[in-house]
């Protein structure tokens, strides 16, 4: 192990206390090793159900037996969420150990073109783990913004949803604020969703081939919305390609003595689905169902590399997915073969119901977690940031990590000292959910997304205002019991409040939350006069 990179403030310490015994006993000189840290690899699926993953779903219809095996190896969570029911804010929690209604993104998702969402100077998981003396790498679907060149800084176009909105970018032009100004010593990938122009790999800043083409894709699952193309850039072929590179990291790594942490964000099986040819109706089901079938047998390969590179036993692993499952995958024809993405939960992608964020969340971890072992306790992705700090024991300074909770005594078996008070959900329109032991208050009437009852829908405001739901009596949310338990309720919002005036849901000094959105607007979410307030009691 380099020790000029993690360690040498452990090592200068025992310097000091050798030197002070030998001044009185001199016992025999002795050398503590410390442990190596492990390598991390933090794989990130987009738009994977709960429930299409075998050892989450046991009725489920989608042969996954790889990721099974990893569950078997390793911790399986039956209680994990993502911070938010959509990609990016989701993204913003993992690296940053912050709910993104913190930042300006306090609603939606961003676009392929959007400028950078995370400042330089915040915290990330990867410039926690550089301090630690890691290499750190980023492979995939970033979506949490870099800025693009532009050819007339004056020129105003759209956010990128319409291909007219790109043509004032320069891609002969380097991208400034990429991960690597966040910590990552290595970074490539694509800005968006994989169905959001433009579609161009970038790599350390560059972009790797020439900008040449337009493409769209109209089909019903392969659809991507028209935008410029690079010469390199084959839809069908970004997630073999994050995948392969992911190997070639890994066996690169494998013969240097510093430890690593690969950020693995896959653009599936999120939208364009896009199965290639040899897994095209392999799962008897539908492209959606292929498609998994594919990331699985990819999961796969990537962990015999790690076996055949001789790092398996020093390396931890996440696997686990940024929200719930998309309607894109169609339910409906997946419920015909009995297979729910959702498994018993209610909901999907986008929604405030669990099945918009409870996701499958395994963790391997060879010689601390125990094969085979299952946890029950909520956890959430923007506890990343703490677990790692805890790891390589650097503490968190007060405006770093303001929603992550440590999962190390979850993953070593010591349950009650896991600090975790409450969870906070976030749908794509921005209500927002606390859950606190089995029950959870909903701050809005409806799904707060994409399903039934839908925001703004017809008959949505004869609904009550608020949910309550007891998720240990009632796991598909059906029974609201907001009118006939307020006592519970009124704890709850008094909860959510104090999380959002103190700027944390974690112990210790106040922080800010960003009082505009991405638009300028003012955010007042204790307004009962903006579309999505949470009243004060």
């Amino acid at each position: 192990m380099n020790l000029k990179k993690y360690g040498i403030l452990r090592l200068g310490c025992l310097g000091l206390l050798f030197y002070s015994i030998s001044c009185k006993e001199k016992p025999e000189p002795r050398v503590e090793n410390p442990e190596t840290p492990p390598n991390i690899i933090y794989i990130l699926a987009d738009d994977l159900g709960y429930g299409d993953i075998g050892a989450f779903n046991p009725d489920g219809k989608i042969k996954t037996p790889n990721i099974d095996k990893l569950a078997q190896a390793g911790m399986k969570f039956t209680d994990a969420h993502s911070p938010s029911a959509v990609c990016t804010p989701t993204r913003y929690g993992v690296l940053t150990g912050r709910y993104s209604w913190r930042s300006p993104l306090k609603q939606g998702v961003l676009t392929g073109k959007s400028n950078a969402l995370i400042p330089k100077n915040r915290t990330s998981v990867a410039s926690l783990l550089k301090k630690g003396g890691y290499e750190t790498a980023f492979i995939g679907k970033w979506h949490l913004g870099w800025n693009w060149a532009v050819k007339d800084s004056n020129v105003i176009e759209g956010d990128g949803w319409n291909p007219e909105d790109f043509d004032n970018l320069d891609f002969t032009k380097r991208v400034t604020h990429t991960p690597n100004d966040l910590g990552f010593d290595y970074a490539y990938g694509h800005s968006g969703s994989l169905d959001m122009a433009p579609y161009v790999y970038v790599e350390n800043g560059k972009i790797t081939s020439k900008v040449d083409s337009i493409t769209e894709d109209t089909g019903k699952y392969t659809w991507w919305r028209k935008g410029p193309t690079a010469s390199d850039f084959v839809h069908e072929q970004v997630t073999p390609n994050f995948f392969q590179r992911s190997i070639d990291y890994v066996k690169n790594r494998s013969g240097n003595d510093d430890s690593f942490f690969l950020y693995l964000a896959l653009p599936s099986p999120h939208t364009p689905i896009l199965p290639t040819e040899e897994w095209l109706g392999k799962s008897g089901l539908n492209p959606y169902a292929d498609f998994v079938m594919m990331i699985d047998d990819y999961v796969g390969k990537l962990m015999q590399t790690l076996a055949e590179s001789g790092i398996e036993d020093n390396t931890l692993i996440v696997f686990t997915s940024d929200n719930g499952c998309s309607p894109q995958a169609d339910y409906e024809i997946l419920a015909e073969f009995g297979h729910d993405p959702s498994y018993i939960y209610r909901g999907h992608k986008a929604d405030i119901f669990e099945g918009g964020h409870r996701v499958p969340f395994i963790v391997k971890w060879p010689g601390h977690v125990a094969p085979g072992s299952v946890s029950d306790k909520t956890i959430c992705h923007t506890d990343l940031l703490a677990t790692c700090a805890d790891l390589i024991q650097l503490p968190l300074q007060g405006d770093e990590g303001e929603d992550s909770y440590s999962l190390i005594p979850l993953l070593k078996s010591h349950e009650n000292e896991y600090t975790r008070e409450a969870t906070v959900h976030h749908s794509v329109n921005g209500s927002f959910a606390i859950r606190k032991g089995d029950w959870k208050l909903i701050f809005c009437p409806g799904s707060g997304g994409w399903s039934d009852p839908k925001p703004n829908s017809e008959g949505i405001n004869d609904l009550p205002k608020f949910q309550l739901y007891n998720l240990a009596e009632d796991a598909a949310e059906q029974k609201n019991r907001y009118l006939d338990n307020p006592g519970k309720a009124e704890e709850l919002q008094k909860l959510m409040i104090s999380y959002i005036g103190r700027g944390r849901s974690t112990p210790g000094e106040k922080q800010l939350n960003a009082p505009h959105d991405l638009k300028g607007k003012p955010w007042n979410p204790l307004s009962v006069d903006t579309k999505f307030g949470i009243p004060e009691p």
